[in-house]
């Protein structure tokens, strides 16, 4: 209760007379014992900060991005309290963790989980504690028994009473691939790119074929049936370096220069190769935009690994490419690229016969004369999702000139298109997927217009990728060309060259129609389980006619069906193993080209895949 109220009831219990009105109590004078409170000191008194004394508070935290919080400065923790300089020193100091050189779950100064210590590596040319150093090593391990139309031998046949224009069907593949990379970097690439980094990566492969027919691994038909190959390739060997950063989110500006990996799009359809090139890329608006622009001079690759043979003159075939992403454009969620690329082949006078002895460039269809040409590609690919719906879309226009057209020997303008999309929805642990895929075909061959789409280098993850029959195996064009092939391995487009890695591209081809559908259950985090199903046509049969000498071939190639069990045994990507089976239910216009006496018209294809990581 106030003094203003207990006084006036004083007086009235005395008898005396209330003033007629108190005096406000703001009015009244503080006493004066409260002038006489000493100030707070502000000193520490047994390790413990006084009560009610506020120090000089820290700077005012400013927004100048909208969204994210600017750390507050040093002063504003307490002295006393120091910490360490940095993450991998606390985890030393608690010991935590005892590093082991060959633990890939741990800290691991080899897989750049802790800067490298200068004064145990002398000798090594760098400056500062930010240098990082990065090594892995990867075993992928294939064992695939196939079957697919395989041609009798024009010279002699491996048994004498093989008659018929195609013999036994079966054949295996074993191939054993040891990946070994280092990467040297600068900077904490945490949450921004490297400053510098130098990267090395090598493969070694060994591979064991065995056919039932001669000259299909050899041009001689006195050698054998089977083969054992390896080969060493330099799959990576450049250096990047961080030109600069743009804004406070660490968008930049890089290059690269040397063997490099590049994927002109996010499925692969028109380029996905580690080839020989400089690029300049970076983002923008807090990533939001990104973009790469560079130029790539194509390596010779090995026959029968694929890898890269640097040892071999590069092709005289460049690619010029340039794309940006952008990602919620027009629809949030969804991300949408440009893509502007142009081939410049000039191999006209350039003869090359493969490892085994078979002629690849000119490909030995028509004139037999070898062929040159440019090619402008423009494209458009989407990624992300509609609502609900998860979404990848691609178009491609391949427009140019074709030097000599293997059909006329003259020159062709080059007029072809490409679509396809892949649409999928999740449902708990199962994704639903629907995919299509349109390649226009020649109509004329001799009209001069060529309105095949063939792409650079292809290697799609579309339509169930290599679990497909048709995307694994390499259908031979027996009876049409010599050491060509319809399609090739791990590739969707019927191209008819004689392979991806070393043939050129060709726009005189029947193009491809696709319809599918597949679905994904993730039964565990350590076990998905995968089946697919799709229908394939040739878009225009025309170009085979001719080559085939026939009145009309169907379109119809037939049902491609799969499935493939994938395990994780520790819900990483240490340890991977796969095994898929894969048949084709042949059509009418594949059994037209490749029909024979006394043998099933469907083929299967079965996969057995390891891949263990470090």
């Amino acid at each position: 209760m106030s003094l203003a109220f207990i006084l006036p009831l004083a007086l009235q219990s005395a008898g005396a007379e209330p003033p007629a009105e108190p005096v406000p109590q703001e009015q009244v004078a503080a006493p004066a014992f409260e002038d006489e409170i000493p100030p707070v000191d502000p000193e520490l008194i047994d390790g413990r900060r006084r009560p009610g004394y506020v120090g000089p508070l820290p700077d005012a935290v400013t927004q100048r991005n909208e969204g994210a919080l600017r750390a507050p400065p040093p002063e504003a923790f307490p002295t006393d309290q120091i910490p360490l300089p940095d993450k991998w020193r606390l985890v030393e100091t608690l010991g935590l963790v005892k590093e082991k050189w060959w633990d890939p779950y741990n800290q691991n100064t080899y897989k750049g989980d802790r800067p490298i210590n200068r004064a145990k590596v002398p000798w090594l040319p760098i400056k500062g504690d930010d240098w990082f150093f990065v090594a892995n090593a990867i075993s992928d391990t294939v064992f695939e028994p196939r079957t697919f139309p395989i041609p009798v031998g024009v010279q002699t046949s491996q048994d004498p009473d093989r008659l018929d224009t195609f013999g036994n069907e079966a054949s295996i593949v074993f191939s054993q691939t040891f990946i070994a990379g280092a990467a040297l970097l600068k900077g904490n690439t945490a949450y921004k790119p490297p400053d510098v980094e130098y990267r090395a990566t090598l493969a070694f492969n060994v591979n064991y074929v065995d056919v039932p027919e001669r000259r299909v691994l050899f041009v001689e038909p006195s050698k054998p049936t089977h083969r054992t190959d390896y080969f060493l390739g330099v799959q990576e060997l450049f250096f990047d370096y961080h030109i600069r950063n743009t804004s406070d989110r660490y968008d930049f500006d890089s290059v690269r220069i040397g063997i490099q990996p590049f994927q002109a799009d996010f499925r692969g359809f028109l380029f996905q190769d580690q080839q020989l090139g400089i690029r300049f890329f970076g983002t923008r608006d807090n990533n939001r935009f990104q973009y790469n622009a560079g130029v790539f001079w194509r390596l010779e690759k090995d026959t029968n690994s694929g890898l890269n043979a640097i040892l071999q003159t590069p092709r005289k075939d460049f690619l010029f490419i340039a794309n940006a992403y952008r990602q919620d454009f027009l629809i949030p969620a969804l991300t949408s690229q440009i893509t502007l690329a142009y081939n410049r082949n000039r191999e006209k006078n350039d003869i090359q016969i493969d490892d085994n002895g078979f002629p690849v460039r000119p490909a030995l269809l028509g004139t037999l004369r070898g062929r040159e040409y440019d090619v402008f590609y423009l494209g458009y690919n989407a990624d992300g999702r509609i609502g609900r719906i998860n979404l990848t879309a691609s178009a491609y226009a391949a427009l140019g000139e074709d030097r000599d057209s293997f059909f006329t020997g003259r020159p062709a303008d080059i007029r072809a298109f490409f679509a396809a999309a892949e649409a999928s929805y999740d449902r708990d642990w199962a994704r639903f997927r629907l995919s299509g895929a349109w390649a226009s075909g020649d109509g004329d061959p001799y009209d001069d217009t060529e309105t095949g789409y063939d792409a650079v280098f292809e290697n799609p993850i579309f339509a169930g990728a290599d679990t497909s029959y048709w995307i694994r195996q390499t259908i031979p064009f027996a009876g049409g060309g010599r050491a060509v092939s319809v399609n090739n391995r791990n590739g969707i487009l019927n191209s008819l060259r004689p392979s991806k890695e070393q043939g050129q591209s060709n726009f005189n081809n029947p193009g491809l129609i696709l319809a599918g559908a597949g679905a994904d259950f993730d039964i565990s985090p350590e076990l998905r389980i995968s089946g697919n199903a799709n229908h394939l046509w040739f878009e225009n049969t025309a170009t085979l006619e001719v080559l085939r000498n026939e009145g009309s071939i169907p379109a119809d190639i037939g049902w491609d069906l799969s499935a493939a069990a994938i395990w994780r045994p520790k819900a990483t990507q240490n340890i991977v193993v796969r095994l898929s089976a894969a048949t084709l239910l042949s059509g009418d216009g594949f059994r037209d080209l490749f029909d024979n006496l006394g043998h099933d018209s469907n083929y299967y294809s079965v996969l057995a895949n390891v891949i263990l990581t470090y």
